[in-house]
């Protein structure tokens, strides 16, 4: 069964045990507003005040060049989408990403237990930092706590609206960047460990071949070949590293009937056509370096590494990803709200509010397009 449903079975009993048990869990700070559910506390406040309070100067000048980077970093991801809307049906620029499911027309997979890690550091440094930084600013939290929109989970920390109205715009282009400009800042330290501990791979460790790390749900592959197996060949071509194996799989076409070879037997895999360029055959496999161990006196240690990697790799993308998003020049996303401040300074609130509202419909609109375009 595709890994979507187990999530919307999950979300489902969520949604029932909340409305059975809503008057109970309402005292203890759980909301249900159709549709959205949220959970609110104030536990966490002293914490976000203690950190604040570490070196209110630091966060205040680090945050004033997060401003300047956010707004780069704005003009960055709103070209991106932009410049690939003339091939917004063959690689479209945006797309949902869930840990463990198959989303149509994304070339990624998130594994399942690295892709939930990385998710909670998003969310966790995200709302944070924006807490964090309106303490600095002098305005209030009133609550923090997660919510979930449908079926889509979050989390939030809860400023003092009228307090946040009142204060310099200066100060609130600080807290709405504060959340991005700190995924960025992860992602950034995050590839930074990635780099440190895949150096230390080829120290324990010699590449032998290309194994299969995954077969796409009702793909061409599905049923024939397995996870764990070693290519060896295909059609003939020895497969002895991943250049070898990125040329030889990027000549064949749809239709095509391939012949590979692994470690556990010779398989006929007819291939189709491949999501993200219909032109190219399409086996449905995700494969990866095989290693072997130069020295076991060591045992599985060295091992480690390799999780280590992976974690990081997804945290480092899916910060960078998810904060690049955030800054888009759509409300209510924070990028939303920093251009309409930044316009205040020279328009008036009748000018600038109508036209941050049609940039934010322009860009909800290739959004959403770009996500349908995946599924279709």
């Amino acid at each position: 069964m595709n890994g979507i449903y187990y999530y919307l079975i999950a979300f489902v009993i969520i949604w029932i045990l909340v409305a059975i048990f809503h008057e109970k869990l309402s005292n203890h700070g759980v909301e249900l507003n159709f549709p959205v559910i949220m959970w609110k506390t104030q536990r966490l406040r002293g914490l976000i005040s203690k950190i604040s309070n570490i070196s209110p100067k630091f966060w205040r000048w680090y945050m004033n060049i997060g401003i300047i980077v956010a707004f780069g970093a704005m003009i960055f991801i709103t070209w991106m989408i932009i410049s690939t809307l003339p091939s917004i049906f063959e690689t479209p620029s945006v797309s949902i990403v869930i840990p463990g499911v198959d989303i149509p027309g994304s070339p990624i997979y998130i594994p399942f237990v690295y892709g939930l890690i990385a998710l909670a550091t998003v969310l966790v440094v995200h709302e944070f930092s924006h807490g964090v930084q309106a303490v600095g600013e002098n305005i209030s939290i009133k609550s923090i706590g997660l919510l979930l929109f449908a079926i889509i989970p979050g989390a939030f920390v809860e400023p003092d609206e009228e307090e946040l109205k009142r204060a310099k715009r200066t100060s609130r282009l600080r807290v709405y960047a504060a959340g991005s400009i700190a995924n960025i800042t992860l992602a950034l330290i995050a590839l930074l460990l990635l780099s440190l501990v895949s150096a230390g791979i080829p120290h324990y460790f010699e590449e032998d071949g290309i194994v299969i790390d995954r077969i796409v749900s009702d793909s061409p592959s599905e049923g024939i070949l397995k996870e764990g197996m070693i290519l060896e060949a295909i059609d003939n071509h020895k497969v002895n590293d991943s250049q070898a194996y990125s040329n030889i799989i990027s000549s064949f076409s749809p239709g095509d009937n391939v012949t590979v070879q692994t470690d556990q037997g010779t398989y006929h895999v007819t291939l189709g056509k491949n999501p993200n360029n219909e032109s190219r055959g399409f086996f449905g496999i995700q494969a990866n370096k095989h290693f072997e161990l130069i020295d076991d006196s060591l045992g599985p240690i060295p091992w480690i590494l390799f999780e280590l990697a992976e974690l990081f790799e997804w945290i480092s993308m899916l910060n960078l990803g998810i904060g690049l998003f955030n800054l888009l020049p759509l409300k209510p996303l924070d990028g939303g709200y920093m251009l309409e401040i930044l316009l205040s300074y020279r328009l008036s609130e009748e000018q600038y509010k109508p036209l941050v509202n049609a940039i934010s419909g322009v860009m909800a609109m290739i959004i959403v397009v770009s996500i349908l375009a995946g599924f279709m």
